[in-house]
């Protein structure tokens, strides 16, 4: 009988790794347990703004989300519908987003509309989650 493996062990034996996404932080473009997502094992480079990326949040949860701005020392990143920024060392990425699949067409990340909706969602996030935490303030008022 095999044990479980975890992302980490699976990323070192085969370098790449494709999942189903969990959860509804990156709707609109992964939506959760519909869509499949594909990473390769990260590199020893740094990672760019722009791109997807799984890593470990301790002590034992995984999270795909997007890298909105590069730091010296780390990333902040952002799930493309959340508005909690999370502040990620090059060490606790796993791998880097390639691509992804909804129902019979799949995506790389180099599709050039892959990489327009990419900018389109770097562009906007300070005005999408500043309506977002206003609309979170209101319905709080409301109740």
């Amino acid at each position: 009988m095999n044990e479980p493996q975890s992302f980490e062990e699976y990323l070192e034996k085969n370098g790449s790794l494709t999942y189903t996404n969990v959860g509804v932080s990156m709707m609109p473009l992964l939506r959760q347990g519909k869509d499949l997502f594909t990473v390769r094992k990260k590199g020893p480079g740094r990672c760019k703004k722009g791109d997807v990326v799984l890593y470990r949040r301790p002590p034992d949860r995984y999270v795909l989300h997007r890298i909105v701005e590069v730091r010296p020392k780390d990333y902040v990143i952002l799930g493309d519908n959340t508005v909690t920024k999370e502040y990620v060392k090059d060490e606790d990425i796993l791998g880097v987003m390639t691509g992804f699949v909804r129902g019979e067409k799949s995506c790389s990340t180099e599709d050039p509309a892959y990489r327009a909706y990419t900018a389109f969602i770097l562009m906007t996030n300070p005005a999408r989650v500043f309506f977002r935490k206003a609309l979170l303030r209101l319905r709080r008022l409301i109740r």
